[in-house]
């Protein structure tokens, strides 16, 4: 056990580099993973921070990206426009009375983003750059013309930044003012030729559907969304199945089903602390082990990292402000949440193996569930990985990777702990997790070839 918890925290130690410092990103070779220009894995691990620009002064901006480092994160998501013109708390607006970006100003709205930008690269964190949410778009207040104009002001202003990644869309189908994305995409692609550029889409939708062939988009997301198995809520637009809705694993392989095949990750699924279904109090919130198990299901089934969501965090809710999703606390309490510090451990086991040969493998399960029952496999050639979100018996196939024996742990999800549980055959393998009696105890079952002399 002790060689790979110290894999496990050198990867840790690992996160604190400047992660650029291995070159820019791009997309793996066998197109389902993103990683640097050397080779190096990037495993994304990001943190919706919507409201960033508007609700934080410079000192809360640079208190929460030291959090979000500590807390493993590499990337934060940032709505650059959530209006027009968009204020930040300074009072400074982003365009002026006649919708013109205004950059004159004495520290004015673009140079508050640019410091967000700064800080953020002090502390080997990306931004990923929402240009502007898709409700805006939607009510008509970005013009194609207008789209060209803003796309070249992004480009050139943050083109030769490292720790950029462009986001079209927020939050609306591809379909809806399709023109105003496209020239948006194009014109910052048209510039900006080191970064990465991905769509972000509507609950219950992945970018693919519309930019499965668009030249601009180099990995697609989707959004799980917020609501709860079974929870339709009179929605005739309702692309999938009643009692899928927390099933957020099936959208990696229903996203490679177009071509060509993209990286893919969800990009925001259900956020800790918000209300199931956002709508309705008395329906219940989600908590730490929903988000953990929305992770797993998300990386197991494939994609090449996840996005972690909070209600406090992402609207920055403090006093003085109004507070949106029956929010009542506080963002500096909720970053002391456990959701908000548990993502970390799946980051670290996810870079403790071997990378680019992982796949997902439910071969590897015997007799599963479904919904929360349902066990979920990944593995390399001579590693696998179950998550186990109810602590359930497993009968898992310890044959599916090299090695006539196999030593086997159990990870606690929630702590990251690691018990060694032995060294076993080559067979098929019963194991049932104990609980503590706090709760969900979810975890990841780890088999590794006993002839590995890394473990």
């Amino acid at each position: 056990m002790a060689v790979l918890l110290l894999l496990l925290m050198t990867n840790s130690m690992k996160a604190e580099q400047h992660p650029w410092e291995h070159g820019r990103l791009e997309v793996s070779q066998n197109h389902r993973f993103l990683q640097h220009a050397d080779g190096t894995p990037f495993f994304w691990l990001g943190e919706t921070a919507w409201l960033m620009p508007e609700r934080l002064n410079r000192e809360e901006v640079s208190y929460y990206l030291d959090k979000a480092r500590d807390a493993g994160y590499n990337m934060t998501q940032v709505q650059v426009l959530n209006d027009v013109p968009s204020i930040n708390i300074y009072g400074q607006p982003s365009h002026d009375k006649q919708g013109h970006l205004l950059t004159k100003a004495d520290y004015g709205y673009w140079d508050h983003m640019d410091y967000i930008v700064s800080q953020a690269e002090q502390r080997g964190i990306y931004i990923g750059m929402v240009c502007i949410w898709g409700g805006v778009v939607k009510a008509g207040k970005l013009s194609v013309e207008q789209a060209k104009v803003y796309g070249r002001f992004l480009a050139n202003r943050y083109k030769n930044r490292p720790n950029i990644i462009w986001i079209i869309g927020g939050d609306i189908q591809g379909d809806i003012k399709a023109d105003v994305w496209e020239a948006l995409a194009t014109t910052i692609k048209s510039i900006d030729k080191n970064h990465l550029m991905t769509y972000h889409p509507r609950g219950r939708y992945t970018s693919a559907k519309w930019w499965s062939k668009a030249s601009w988009i180099d990995f697609h997301t989707f959004q799980s969304g917020h609501r709860k198995y079974g929870q339709r809520m009179n929605d005739k637009t309702y692309p999938i199945p009643d009692y899928t809705e927390e099933d957020n694993w099936m959208y990696v392989d229903s996203t490679w089903a177009y071509k060509p095949m993209k990286p893919v990750i969800d990009d925001e699924p259900i956020y800790e602390g918000i209300p199931k279904g956002l709508h309705d109090p008395n329906e219940g919130f989600w908590q730490a082990c929903d988000v953990r198990r929305y992770a797993y299901w998300s990386v197991f089934a494939g994609s090449c990292g996840h996005t972690y969501g909070h209600n406090a965090i992402m609207q920055f809710y403090k006093p003085g402000y109004p507070s949106a999703y029956f929010n009542k606390k506080v963002w500096t309490e909720a970053l002391d949440d456990p959701g908000f510090n548990q993502m970390k451990h799946l980051k670290r086991l996810m870079l403790a193996f071997s990378y680019f040969d992982r796949v997902p493998d439910q071969s590897i399960i015997l007799e599963n569930g479904t919904q929360y029952d349902r066990l979920i496999a990944t593995r390399g050639n001579d590693y696998l990985l179950v998550y186990n979100y109810t602590s359930r018996d497993m009968k898992i196939d310890l044959r599916k990777i090299s090695g006539h024996q196999k030593k086997v742990w159990w990870m606690n999800a929630r702590t990251g702990e690691l018990t060694y549980l032995g060294q076993y055959d080559n067979k098929v393998f019963i194991f049932r997790p104990q609980k503590s009696g706090t709760g969900i105890e979810d975890g990841v079952l780890i088999a590794i070839d006993a002839s590995n002399e890394l473990f």
